[in-house]
C-alpha cells in the first residue's frame, strides 16, 4: 500500500508522513502539483492525500488530470463551506477531511479508505496469452484451436479449446513465462520465480521446458503457430512463443 502525500505545508507534510510510516505504510511526498504529476506518471499510488490549496494550483486539478486513476483520494482542506465539499466529491475525491484535524481521525480515515481499496481489488482467476488460456484456479491451461480462426467462425461461435493438464511445476513455469509477456526470461530468474525450493542447476529448467514443449506443440513449417511453444533464446533463456 503506497500513499502519496501532496501537501504544500512542509511541517504538516512531514508530520503526516512520519505517522503513516510508523503505521507501516510506504509514503511518497510532493509539495506541488508539478511534482505530483511527474511522480504519478511513473507510478500511481494506492491512496493520495491531497491538499486542496497548493502553491501552483488547486487540488481539484489533480483529480481532473487523473479522472480514471485507480488511486483513492483523501482531500485535506481548510475550506468548510458545503459547496467546497460537494465540488471535491464531484471531482472524484473519495473522502474529505477538514483542517484542523486530529491525528487519530486522520489515520482512521486512511485505514478506512485502504480497506475499501482492498475490497475493490478483484483477484484474477485466469490470464490469456495468444492462444493460451491459463486457469489460475484449476491450475491447468487451455489451447484455442486455430483452425476455427482460419475458417472465420460465426460471431457467436465459441473458439474450441483443448485442455492440457500440467504437473504443478510445469504450471508454475509456464505461468512465469506468460507473465513476461514475450520477454525472454533467464534460466536463473525462472529458477527463482517458478520453483519454491532453492535449486541452482539450470538443467532443471531445460528438462521441464522439454516436457512442456511435448505437451504444447511447436510452430508449423510455414511459420504459423498451431499451438504456443517455448522458444530458446541463446545466451539468455526461454520465451513463450505462439
Amino acid at each position: 500500500m503506497q500513499i502519496h502525500i501532496i501537501e504544500g505545508n512542509h511541517n504538516l507534510r512531514s508530520l503526516l508522513a512520519w505517522h503513516l510510516q510508523q503505521a507501516g505504510y510506504q509514503v511518497q511526498q510532493s509539495s506541488t502539483l508539478a511534482q505530483a504529476y511527474q511522480r504519478c506518471e511513473q507510478e500511481l499510488p494506492t491512496l493520495v492525500i491531497l491538499d486542496s490549496d497548493l502553491p501552483d494550483g488547486e487540488g481539484i486539478e489533480f483529480c481532473q488530470l487523473y479522472p480514471q486513476a485507480n488511486s483513492l483520494i483523501l482531500m485535506l482542506s481548510a475550506r468548510i463551506r458545503e459547496i467546497d465539499l460537494v465540488s471535491a466529491l464531484q471531482a472524484g475525491v473519495d473522502d474529505y477531511l477538514k483542517k484542523p484535524f486530529g491525528m487519530p481521525e486522520f489515520l482512521a480515515r486512511v485505514a478506512a479508505l485502504l480497506r475499501r481499496s482492498r475490497a475493490m481489488t478483484t483477484i484474477p482467476t485466469e490470464m490469456t496469452y495468444g492462444d493460451l488460456r491459463i486457469d489460475l484456479v484449476r491450475r491447468c491451461i487451455y489451447l484455442r484451436d486455430r483452425s476455427l480462426a482460419l475458417a472465420k467462425p460465426l460471431p457467436q461461435q465459441q473458439p474450441l479449446e483443448t485442455r492440457i493438464d500440467l504437473s504443478p511445476q510445469e504450471f508454475s513455469l509456464i505461468y512465469v513465462l506468460a507473465q513476461a509477456n514475450g520477454r525472454p526470461v533467464h534460466r536463473s530468474e525462472l529458477l527463482k520465480r517458478a520453483w519454491d525450493v532453492d535449486i541452482d542447476n539450470p538443467r532443471t529448467v531445460d528438462s521441464h521446458v522439454l516436457s512442456l514443449r511435448k505437451k504444447l506443440g511447436h510452430p508449423d513449417p510455414n511459420g504459423l503457430p498451431s499451438a504456443p511453444a517455448i522458444e530458446t533464446v541463446r545466451k539468455v533463456g526461454y520465451r513463450l512463443n505462439y
